[in-house]
Parts: structure tokens; C-alpha cells; sequence
């Protein structure tokens, strides 16, 4: 079992019911059991179009599933919750679920990136990350959830 982090973000629709709907979906997943899930925080949009604010949350999942077919399951979880493919780059959305983690698992392949590539750049993803697993480990950049966001804090002062 590896224990892998999926971030997840809407700003459209109820975004309560849709990241509750992604949770519970992400819950039924085969081989896999969702061992937490940090609190709900709303966030301005990073980049793209103008937009609505996002509401995020990450969830620590134990999975069997490999990295490829966990992510056709994400993908299939955003499809079910109405998000759409092309989008605009950015863009408002649904459901955004993004595979963060994978245990300390490197991927570095056209249509799949493991760590996600710009984890160590969102607040809105670090903040979580570290609530619920501040020694998560990013195995690329060699430091801790909780050691990525406070780079990013003093960064930004």
C-alpha cells in the first residue's frame, strides 16, 4: 500500500456538496481507504481567467492502486462531478482533483508528473498538506510539507 495525498478544489456550483461528493468518492475507491481528510479552506484563484474563489481540501489515501490507474480513477471522479475536458488552462471548474503524492515516488512522463509539479509553489495546497501530514515528504526537493510552506511564507514576506 502506498500512502499517497490528492488535493481537491472547486469554485463552481456547491462546492461544499461537490468536494463532500469527491470525498465520499474517493472513500469508495477500490483497494484503497481514505485515512484523512484536512479541514475545507476557500482560496483566491491562482492564475488563469478571472474567476471565483476556490474551496480546497486534501485527503490522505492508503492505495494498492498503481499511479496510473489511480489517476484514470481521479479523472473519472471529476468526469462524475461535471468537469469538463479541454478546459481553459486554470479555469473555473467543478472538480479538480490532483494526485500530490505518491508515496516517495518519482514520475517524470509526459501525462504523468509524481510529485505534482507545482506543489511546492500553492499555498493552498501546502497549508492542508501540513495540516493533516507535516512530515510528508517531498521526495524530489528532499523536504517536508511542513518545511515547503514555510519557504513559501518567507518567501512571500
Amino acid at each position: 500500500m502506498a500512502l499517497t495525498y490528492i488535493g481537491i478544489g472547486t469554485n463552481l456550483g456547491d462546492r461544499e456538496a461537490q468536494i463532500a461528493h469527491a470525498v465520499d468518492r474517493l472513500k469508495a475507491l477500490p483497494d484503497s481507504t481514505v485515512r484523512n481528510v484536512s479541514a475545507v479552506r476557500e482560496y483566491a484563484p491562482s492564475g488563469g481567467p478571472p474567476q471565483g474563489p476556490y474551496l480546497n481540501a486534501v485527503v490522505e489515501l492508503s492505495t494498492a492502486l498503481s499511479p496510473r490507474d489511480l489517476m484514470a480513477h481521479l479523472h473519472r471522479i471529476e468526469t462524475s462531478l461535471g468537469r469538463e475536458r479541454p478546459a481553459v488552462r486554470w479555469g473555473p471548474r467543478t472538480m479538480d482533483l490532483d494526485l500530490l503524492l505518491y508515496g516517495d515516488l518519482i514520475v517524470s512522463e509526459p501525462d504523468l508528473t509524481i510529485p505534482h509539479p507545482r506543489l511546492h509553489e500553492r499555498r493552498f495546497v501546502l497549508e492542508l498538506l501540513a495540516e493533516i501530514a507535516p512530515d510528508a515528504y517531498h521526495p524530489v526537493l528532499r523536504r517536508t510539507a511542513r518545511d515547503l510552506l514555510r519557504h513559501l511564507e518567507a518567501a512571500s514576506t
